[in-house]
């Protein structure tokens, strides 16, 4: 009872630090993405909107909200554990983790909520910002926040390995401008995959961020390009990979023990 007691406060230990980190910083950790959320709703919904017309059976404006609104939430997610991992690698930090009893699985979790919270209230933000643009429903609120939950815990996870194997500042940009930037704009945020030619339809289905943003979109809208329920045990079992693999890394002190 002890031990999961010392475990829990561990837990709550990390998980506060990293929150405290970003709010303390808001300004560069919450504003910004709502602010760029913001000219994407005015250039692409707005502008360029009004030549789509509607897509999916909804205003194009109403139809990229759920995209826009999954695509901040995975990029925070991912900025914010790799940028506070690796800075705890850089300042040594890490290493009095290292040396305690805390169990690699609450180091893990610790980091990983945090940036699941930061993506949370980040996707938070730019509902709001949306609201002010276009009408938005809520077709299913479960599944809404199944796949937005599941996705921020894959993409800390994924920050967190990122940050595990980063040697220097310019390692923790690769992955995210070479990557997860591209599989973004190539997740259907903007489009559907049905407009698409039949090889380059099927291609798309390799990208885990088409899953997250349809998975998303249906619970607010009630539209997919991916049936919903392919979409969570897709998220789920790169989840479990993940974290496996982090865990691996972690005990392993890959990246961390010199």
């Amino acid at each position: 009872m002890n031990r999961m007691k010392e475990n829990y406060i561990a837990f709550q230990t990390i998980l506060i630090k990293e929150v405290t980190r970003f709010i303390r910083i808001w300004s560069q950790t919450i504003v910004p993405p709502a602010i760029t959320m913001t000219l994407y709703f005015v250039i692409f919904g707005g502008l360029i909107g009004k030549r789509v017309g509607q897509m999916g059976g909804f205003d194009y404006m109403q139809y990229i909200a759920p995209g826009l609104i999954m695509m901040s939430v995975i990029t925070s997610s991912y900025a914010n554990v790799v940028s506070s991992f690796f800075s705890s690698k850089f300042q040594r930090s890490i290493e009095e983790l290292l040396v305690s009893p805390t169990p690699s699985a609450i180091v893990l979790l610790g980091f990983t909520l945090g940036g699941v919270v930061r993506g949370l209230l980040v996707g938070l933000m730019v509902t709001v910002v949306a609201l002010f643009f276009t009408h938005l429903t809520i077709h299913h609120v479960l599944i809404m926040l199944s796949v937005v939950f599941l996705s921020a815990f894959l993409f800390s996870l994924a920050g967190l390995i990122n940050g595990i194997f980063a040697k220097k500042f310019d390692d923790v940009n690769i992955i995210p401008v070479f990557v997860l930037t591209p599989l973004t704009y190539l997740g259907g945020v903007f489009y559907s995959i049905s407009l698409l030619p039949s090889f380059w339809e099927h291609a798309s289905r390799l990208n885990p961020i088409l899953y997250m943003v349809s998975g998303f979109r249906y619970g607010m809208l009630g539209v997919s390009d991916i049936n919903v329920v392919h979409a969570i045990l897709v998220l789920l079992l790169f989840i479990v990979l993940l974290f496996g693999w982090a865990m691996w890394l972690l005990e392993k002190g890959v990246g961390i023990r010199t």
